[in-house]
């Protein structure tokens, strides 16, 4: 005797599908999505989009979350104490500047191209600003950036040489893609007699990383004066000679914003002084 055949299974209705589908939006941890799905399967019902419309509002906004988190990540871990933009910058402040040439550089080529960029000048002349905003620019675009001060630079590698983790600090800043080193020429840079130059180190740095990655430095004394603040002339004119030979060299020669904006201060201070001292004198006149 035949067996009977037996009912084929019927399809899931819209409810278990639903409920399928939220859990499987929990499961890759798409929370935007999860909780636009009544919205979004009402519109769908509705207006009955093309696949790319349905999938392009289904996904858009979570992907736009993870993206701006994934931004925010790279600015922190970055170590950028704030975080300007070349829109904001004051170019008409620094006529001498080269607009174009500083925008172009916002294009990020540079850095594909494992280019390095110098900038001098008097201090408060901008640069850097300017470095700071290309390294906002380069983590919205997806580089991985270490911003530091080239004191503090310095301290974290003697450091490293003090609790045998140099090697291990010294790999972070040769293989992040874009290294800022800010400040080159200010403060003191503290070592033990028994330790090597500040030249050396910088040297033994740059050395790993010219043609393999970019570095932007920037200092408020002239190239001349690196040997005598570095303590070793000949290795510094081996690191200018390697970052030279692969950098764009950009000299700021103008006023100081940090002068402007100081005595613009002394001026709000000395009105709003004689306003306060003209205020009592009609108080007090009879």
């Amino acid at each position: 005797m035949s067996k009977p055949k037996s009912k084929p299974t019927p399809p899931p209705d819209d409810t278990t599908r639903e409920a399928r589908l939220r859990r499987a939006l929990t499961i890759l941890r798409l929370p935007s999505l999860a909780a636009a799905l009544p919205e979004l399967l009402a519109w769908a019902r509705q207006d009955r989009p093309t696949p790319l419309e349905l999938l392009d509002r289904s996904l858009g906004p979570d992907a736009e979350r993870t993206l701006t988190r994934a931004i925010d990540r790279r600015l922190v871990d970055s170590g950028l104490p704030d975080r300007p933009t070349l829109e904001t910058f004051q170019f008409e402040f620094q006529p001498d500047l080269d607009k174009a040439l500083v925008m172009q550089l916002g294009e990020l080529d540079f850095l594909a191209a494992h280019e390095d960029l110098v900038l001098t000048g008097k201090s408060g002349t901008g640069k850097s600003h300017i470095v700071k905003a290309l390294a906002v620019r380069a983590c919205v675009a997806g580089e991985r950036v270490l911003y530091r001060q080239f004191r503090v630079l310095m301290d974290d590698l003697y450091a490293g040489l003090a609790d045998d983790t140099y090697e291990r600090r010294l790999r972070r800043y040769a293989r992040v893609p874009f290294l800022v080193v800010d400040d080159v020429g200010l403060g003191r840079v503290r070592r033990s007699p028994d330790e090597p130059s500040a030249a050396h180190m910088l040297f033994t740095l740059v050395d790993q990383r010219v043609g393999r990655a970019s570095t932007a430095l920037t200092s408020n004394i002239k190239l001349s004066e690196w040997g005598s603040y570095l303590g070793d002339a000949a290795l510094t004119m081996a690191i200018l000679d390697r970052m030279i030979h692969h950098a764009t060299r950009i000299d700021i020669d103008g006023p100081s914003w940090r002068d402007k904006e100081s005595q613009e201060l002394n001026q709000r201070k000395r009105a709003a002084a004689r306003k306060r001292k003209g205020g009592a004198a009609a108080e007090a006149a009879p």
